[in-house]
């Protein structure tokens, strides 16, 4: 599994078209233990290209905090669960939260 997180700062960006980089995530499937963390620097943000490009790194999951309704439909689209209202932090610690089944979500910080 792959689990994608929008980076600003070294944490979860609050609106994932807005970030720098993504975390991309390595998690054992049968451990359900973190492997491999690494940056990867996102194509310019348009309609549509965050989707196809995370599905082509291999991202099966997308944590985020905010995030539009089109958008998460075309993360669906592309085999990509997502969960939003995921507060600011580092990823390794939303992964291991979200793997424990105790990742803390709010409100989608994002209102379109």
């Amino acid at each position: 599994m792959k689990i994608a997180i929008p980076i600003v700062e070294g944490k979860l960006s609050l609106h994932f078209g807005h970030c720098s980089h993504f975390a991309l995530v390595d998690v054992d499937d049968k451990t359900k233990k973190i492997g491999a963390t690494t940056m990867a620097e996102p194509p310019p943000h348009e309609p549509g290209v965050l989707p196809k490009w995370l599905h082509e790194q291999g991202v099966n999951v997308i944590l985020a905090g905010g995030m539009g309704t089109r958008a998460q439909q075309l993360f669906q689209q592309n085999g990509i669960q997502v969960v939003v209202g995921c507060q600011p932090a580092a990823p390794e610690t939303l992964v291991g939260a979200y793997l424990s089944g105790e990742l803390v979500t709010g409100d989608n910080a994002c209102d379109h």
